[in-house]
């Protein structure tokens, strides 16, 4: 067994592959350290590129486009490590990136994942979107982070270089243990793509297990190199992959009251869209609530199954005030700027 596997999940990433496996593999060159690529039926030669000049590499192809959820689970199942980390094709590690995470994890048994500190590769002085600085979620689902609130991504100047508890670590560059991953169940597969991470991050955190930042390891993210932001089929799977996380994982007694405010937050989306002529996002809106609809009663057991082995319905991370409030009324527009969590 090694001690780390560095999983890339690969769909036509060719290009990114040739560019940014590179600084992986001499980044990540520490003993008991192996670099894999699972291949989700690319037909654009990337496992042909990987296996020509990057031999050391261990390609795993799975023939087929599974997505971000089962394409990891498919992949991570052939994989036997103490330590999974989950890296995007369009990360760029810094030299030594994974020795802090791993000190940490080996220091704090009761930690299941932990994430690095995420910066843009195009604006490297910057925070990047997805994952920032570890991931925090409010009442209503909307997910945001130490450095991203919303839209607003700040700039890096070390005021979130302390470690803290986190409710969900991002996809992107997910340190996890192994025996973690698998006994929550992995990805949930039918998200397909997005929101997955913080459902299982949900799922590890009312189970007692803490999630954690640790900004002592550093990587630049491209972001977006997959689906565009923007893109009406990013809209639709963000609001109906949330909506699902939610049902799966709220308690009794918050269920129904946080569902019909974001009925109405859902609606006042949509009609945002309309009006600034973002007719595929309204439409994605509306598609994605119907198949919410469709789709819910295939969750109930998994929420049944959840919230009965759930040991805490107060998860770390999850706050009480509403993120649409604090930033569009209130213009709190920096993490910290917002309440005390």
């Amino acid at each position: 067994m090694d001690k780390i596997a560095v999983v890339i999940l690969n769909w036509n990433g060719r290009d990114m592959l040739r560019r940014f496996l590179p600084a992986v593999l001499s980044c990540s060159a520490d003993p008991g350290v192996r670099v894999h690529v699972v291949d989700n039926g690319s037909t654009d030669g990337s496992v042909e590129v990987v296996e020509a000049l990057f031999p050391e590499v261990h390609v795993l192809p799975l023939g087929h486009n599974y997505g971000f959820a089962e394409g990891y689970d498919f992949g991570l199942q052939l994989i036997d490590a103490e330590y999974l980390v989950l890296l995007n094709s369009d990360v760029e590690p810094t030299p030594g990136w994974l020795r802090p995470l791993a000190a940490y994890m080996d220091a704090h048994p009761e930690a299941a994942a932990c994430q690095p500190k995420v910066l843009s590769y195009n604006r490297r002085d910057h925070f990047e979107y997805a994952g920032a600085c570890g991931g925090f979620i409010d009442r209503y689902g909307y997910p945001f982070c130490r450095g991203r609130v919303m839209d607003v991504v700040e700039r890096d100047g070390g005021q979130y270089d302390a470690p803290v508890p986190v409710f969900w670590t991002t996809g992107a560059a997910m340190f996890i243990r192994q025996a973690d991953y698998h006994a929550a169940g992995g990805l949930d597969a039918r998200f397909f793509a997005h929101m997955e991470e913080i459902d299982l991050c949900w799922r590890l955190g009312a189970q007692g297990r803490q999630l954690v930042c640790v900004p002592q390891s550093v990587v630049y993210h491209v972001g977006g190199a997959t689906l565009a932001k923007g893109s009406p089929k990013k809209t639709y799977l963000n609001f109906r992959n949330n909506l699902l996380m939610l049902y799966k994982n709220l308690p009794d007694s918050e269920l129904r009251p946080v569902m019909r405010v974001r009925r109405v937050l859902d609606w006042l989306a949509a009609a945002s869209f309309l009006v600034r002529g973002r007719v595929g996002d309204f439409r994605a809106v509306v598609r994605a609530r119907r198949d919410f609809r469709r789709m819910r009663p295939d969750f109930l057991a998994d929420r049944r199954k959840n919230l009965r082995v759930a040991c805490t319905a107060d998860v770390a991370g999850r706050t009480s005030f509403s993120l649409l409030w604090q930033y569009y009324v209130r213009g709190r527009k920096f993490y910290s700027a917002l309440p005390p969590r």
